[in-house]
């Protein structure tokens, strides 16, 4: 019975040591947006975390998009961003103190590293 509790308790601190790493990943996150043209395009993630669920925005020059249908499992998120009618796949992984978001427009796949700017 001692060993039981023990193991349960230790699966619990786990699952809550989860939900606390991804909580940090709450905040704003900035990176650069390498272009298949050479130029460069600035990026702010807005990132919200509640339990396993993702919400938040990607703020550009050209203005803010919402983060839809975000998803969070270990150190993996996903999320969608509508741009016109084109709805594109993200996926991510958090690494605590950076991110990095892989972005799939029409199979072309473009990566983005994003550092914590809020702190």
């Amino acid at each position: 019975m001692k060993r039981r509790t023990t193991i349960t308790a230790l699966l619990l601190c786990t699952v809550f040591a989860c939900f606390a790493a991804f909580a940090e990943l709450t905040g704003k996150w900035k990176g650069v947006l390498k272009m298949g043209d050479g130029n460069e395009l600035p990026l702010t993630y807005v990132f919200k975390v509640d339990a396993e669920k993702l919400t938040g925005s990607v703020i550009s020059e050209r203005g803010e998009l919402p983060l839809t249908e975000g998803k969070i499992k270990g150190n993996d998120f996903t999320f969608n961003i509508a741009i016109n009618d084109n709805v594109i796949p993200n996926t991510g992984k958090f690494y605590g103190d950076s991110t990095i978001v892989t972005s799939d427009f029409n199979g072309r796949k473009n990566k983005i590293k994003l550092i914590r700017s809020d702190k």
